[in-house]
């Protein structure tokens, strides 16, 4: 079978990883265009065709899916565009802003009968799939208590953050692994609290740079979130699953296994980005999305389970206004 053609739709730091794993790592696809504004992208990356306008994607007939790396702010009328274009569709988290955004890019999809998955990488990181594994078998019981948490290694711009960043670009991916973690559950209220703790001098002006927030799903399981966005020891993502038969966790930052002891003590290595710390679950999640495309079968993140994140994500922010647990808009 030819090999999937494949465009990139925007190519800062996400999308140009994206783009080389389409070019070097995945044999079954082929980066045929990109699609970004700034030029010398799609030369950079090694794609067959350089455009500036995804309205070119559209109207391109060697083009069978998309990958979409764009601000988050465009997701939703990409994802309609390229579905109605006739694309498969990747996309980037968030999917979408809003409910509302997000029901319309799935009804797209599902009228034009395309692929539609997100980018949730963590469910494809060894040690979270298996910990599904454990829950699938029944080895880890019943969950209780759940975790999961990012930590970034810090160096942003707040002038760039825009207000509820936190919610809908970082603590979305601990919002999608707690479903994860907790298969068959859904969350019914969520309670949250957040700050500028990093940036204490643009709080006033809406940016919230630390939060923890809380999920009650509808199994009796409690599920904790937390974010940072300065680690100063580099990327930590970690999770845990508290179960009826066991304890799972998953996670410890580590670049190497080294440990290395010395007469100040004992030190290891950090990974420093989440593309170091999560390259192989970024590969296998696109490797995933070209296998959907060839092999016709749902893919494994699918647009209802971005619209469930971005339903939390939503509650969590409104928590934080209104300093109350918030129910969970379902759908």
């Amino acid at each position: 079978m030819e090999r999937s053609r494949i465009a990139l739709i925007g190519s800062g730091r996400m999308g140009s990883f994206h783009g080389e794993t389409i070019r070097q790592r995945l044999p079954d696809a082929r980066l045929a265009a990109v699609a970004d504004p700034v030029p010398g992208a799609a030369e950079r990356l090694g794609a067959d065709r350089a455009y500036t306008d995804p309205e070119q994607v559209w109207a391109d007939d060697d083009v069978d899916a998309v990958v979409i790396a764009a601000p988050a702010r465009f997701h939703a009328d990409l994802v309609v565009a390229a579905a109605r274009a006739g694309k498969h569709v990747f996309c980037e988290k968030p999917m979408a802003l809003t409910l509302a955004d997000a029901d319309r890019a799935i009804d797209a999809c599902r009228a034009a009968g395309v692929v539609l998955q997100v980018g949730f990488n963590r469910r494809f990181a060894p040690d979270w799939a298996a910990a599904r594994i454990l829950l699938d078998t029944g080895q880890l019981g019943t969950p209780r208590l759940l975790r999961s948490l990012t930590r970034d290694p810090g160096g942003f711009d707040p002038a760039r953050v825009a207000p509820g960043t936190i919610f809908l670009e970082t603590l979305i991916h601990d919002f999608d692994t707690l479903r994860f973690l907790n298969p068959g559950a859904e969350p019914v209220e969520v309670f949250a609290v957040a700050d500028a703790l990093v940036e204490p001098e643009w709080r006033d002006r809406g940016l919230l740079d630390t939060a923890v927030v809380t999920i009650r799903f509808d199994n009796g399981a409690v599920g904790t979130a937390e974010a940072c966005f300065e680690a100063s020891y580099g990327y930590d993502v970690r999770g845990e699953v508290l179960g009826s038969g066991g304890m799972a966790t998953m996670g410890d930052g580590r670049r190497t296994g080294l440990t290395f002891s010395y007469a100040a003590g004992r030190m290891i290595e950090t990974a420093r980005g989440d593309q170091e710390l999560f390259a192989g679950a970024y590969t296998a999640e696109l490797a995933a999305f070209v296998a959907a495309i060839r092999t016709g079968t749902p893919p494994p993140t699918t647009g209802e389970d971005a619209r469930a994140a971005l339903a939390i994500a939503l509650a969590a922010a409104e928590s934080v206004r209104t300093g109350r647990p918030v129910g969970v808009e379902g759908k």
